[in-house]
């Protein structure tokens, strides 16, 4: 079934959709039980802690799980032994649609929009893991349904709730650094993948519906250690790259604090492409429309892959050796969150940049914020700035607390802010209204990739590049499974 036919079933075509400026909380419709019923897509991997958060929650019961791999289920089960459990989402859906008040969605990204458009029409609310869609097409429809069914939504970007990224918003919006004119930001991550596409086929695990897996993309044949589980993100059929990985966490708070919309123009420096796997390494460049906190242009230049990201002289920081690079950059790819946490904040102490994270570059200064759970540094001049008494006033002012080094603990308050929204308690800070918009962003990105240092139009009134050759990649094809 060709994307477009599906989203003309459903009333939700892709061209004439306007986007609204940005927002960041949105009215819903609340379910209102005393308790949420949840039925979970996808329990492995991300999937599984999506679950235990969820759970975490003391109103919620989890009533359904599905899963193509079955020892993934198997485990799952063993957390919950009263769920019914099912290999099959639209099964799922349709035998559990009145026993469950809320649907969690932890797939790879090709799945996202089938399953998250099947639930919204039974007008169930929807959490969904980043990015929230595969093609720029369902980010739009899912955005329009979720409106006009007025639902609970949110996307799965969980530092969207910590302290240091609320802090940071604010810091900006009050105008610490000025008007900001450029961003920077990277990640070291490589879901990217330079080799050929394998050939032949192996064994499809008897635990695993390799059917149900593909779901709506195209058939192939299964391969060992390429798919299935956690290569996925590589490849251009199922996932999004590291762009579409890491990205969408550390461009949420510059994309949030400066209210942008999506871009007019985007150019992704990268290899040629190959049509299956995504490049190991790329330089994205947008250029966004002014808002009340930017510029008359913003600027915003992505890196990621090894060595990211690349020298430039907004990067440099108090007492950097740019000399030494490479042994200043610190290689935590084995270590524990909390150390990590603690080798980030050290490095970026003793002049290295810490190996994830974003740079505002304003008319007053310069704001690091490094990924994540540290507190943003304010530079002016090549200094260090305190900014102290800002940070209090900002935290007390807006009731923000104290900021809190656990992610055990502080990882469960976005999906919990999803469930006390469904009960009425609480409204979603990252909900379709928003997330569509930063996906699109980071999907467009993605597609530039095809055209490697091509600058690309994008039309974002009738949804379409300048470029006609690149709007072939904003919608596909669905496999009828």
């Amino acid at each position: 079934m060709d994307k477009r036919d599906f989203l003309k079933k459903s009333g939700l075509g892709l061209a004439g959709i306007t986007l609204a400026p940005s927002l960041v909380m949105c009215k819903e419709k609340t379910v209102i039980n005393e308790r949420i019923r949840t039925a979970h897509i996808g329990v492995g991997g991300m999937g599984r802690a999506d679950l235990d958060a969820i759970a975490s929650h003391p109103l919620t019961d989890i009533v359904a799980l599905c899963d193509v791999d079955s020892n993934m289920l198997s485990e799952a089960k063993a957390l919950h032994p009263n769920a019914k459990v099912f290999s099959d989402y639209r099964v799922m859906l349709k035998d559990m649609k009145n026993d469950i008040d809320a649907v969690i969605i932890s797939t790879p990204d090709h799945t996202h929009a089938p399953a998250a458009m099947l639930a919204m029409n039974m007008s169930k609310p929807v959490y969904c893991q980043k990015p929230l869609t595969h093609y720029v097409s369902e980010a739009r429809a899912m955005k329009k349904l979720a409106k006009e069914k007025n639902l609970i939504t949110q996307m799965g970007i969980q530092v969207h709730s910590f302290y240091d990224y609320k802090l940071a918003t604010l810091l900006i919006q009050s105008g610490i650094i000025g008007k900001v004119h450029t961003v920077h930001a990277w990640s070291p991550k490589n879901w990217g993948y330079d080799g050929p596409a394998p050939e032949g086929s192996d064994p499809t695990p008897n635990t695993l519906d390799w059917n149900l897996w593909l779901g709506t993309s195209k058939e192939r044949p299964y391969k060992e250690g390429y798919y299935h589980p956690g290569n996925w993100r590589k490849l251009m059929d199922y996932g999004c790259g590291t762009l579409g990985d890491m990205g969408v966490h550390i461009f949420d708070t510059p994309y949030n604090a400066l209210q942008l919309d999506v871009p007019r123009t985007i150019k992704n420096e990268c290899r040629a492409t190959t049509g299956f796997g995504y490049p190991e390494n790329n330089i994205v460049t947008y250029e966004f429309p002014q808002t009340n906190y930017t510029a008359e242009t913003l600027k915003w230049i992505w890196y990621d892959g090894p060595g990211a990201p690349k020298d430039h002289e907004d990067l440099i920081l108090p007492g950097m050796d740019m000399s030494n690079k490479e042994a200043d950059t610190p290689n935590s790819e084995d270590a524990s969150l909390e150390d990590k946490v603690s080798l980030d904040a050290k490095t970026a102490s003793e002049g290295s940049l810490p190996e994830q994270g974003a740079m505002f570059v304003g008319e007053k200064g310069r704001l690091l914020l490094p990924h994540f759970m540290q507190l943003p540094q304010k530079i002016v001049d090549g200094e260090y700035v305190d900014i102290s008494s800002e940070i209090d006033a900002i935290s007390k002012a807006n009731n923000l607390g104290e900021p809190i080094r656990n992610y055990d603990s502080e990882g469960p308050k976005h999906y919990h802010q999803f469930i006390d929204a469904c009960l009425g308690k609480d409204t979603c800070s990252a909900p379709f209204s928003y997330a569509s918009k930063l996906t699109e962003t980071i999907l467009l990105g993605v597609i530039a990739g095809r055209f490697p240092n091509q600058t690309l139009h994008w039309d974002s009134v009738n949804a379409k590049f300048k470029e006609a050759e690149a709007n072939q990649y904003l919608e596909g094809k669905y496999r009828e499974f």
